[in-house]
């Protein structure tokens, strides 16, 4: 994915219902809630590779049946949770696209190398001392 922004609008089902907590009268007849529902399996946009690495990078938040399932009822407005919602689904998908970064292999410098091999000197040295006898053996 690199480079290029995928579109999925077209395969993006939306569910609404009302929101719980606080907001009286308003809460109860009007519904804010927003179901985001997206079928990875079936998805056209994207390529094999890609949705098995969704379905791994993102298991605990699809179902049983393969659908990715997100809700927001932050809002008192469906529209403003209807993009907050889409907005989530969006860096959830890119974040999970991600090509992870190669691991470069570096080793020790010559200075490091010194220094850890000086130490197991002064260490070996002061084994060598507390033997018995260690002392007077030099």
């Amino acid at each position: 994915m690199p480079g290029k922004e995928i579109d999925l609008d077209a395969e993006i089902g939306y569910q609404f219902s009302r929101s719980g907590g606080k907001g009286g009268q308003h809460v109860n007849k009007v519904e804010t809630s927003v179901e985001l529902r997206f079928d990875v399996g079936a998805s056209r946009q994207l390529t094999a590779r890609q949705k098995a690495r969704i379905h791994k990078r993102l298991a605990n938040r699809i179902n049983q049946e393969g659908v990715l399932v997100l809700k927001a009822s932050d809002s008192r407005s469906q529209k403003a949770n209807k993009e907050a919602v889409r907005k989530r689904f969006y860096a959830l998908i890119r974040q999970a696209l991600k090509e992870p970064k190669k691991r470069i292999k570096t080793k020790p410098g010559k200075a490091a190398i010194e220094r850890r091999l000086q130490a197991k000197k002064r260490r070996s040295a002061k084994k060598f001392q507390r033997r018995k006898g260690g002392w007077e053996n030099e």
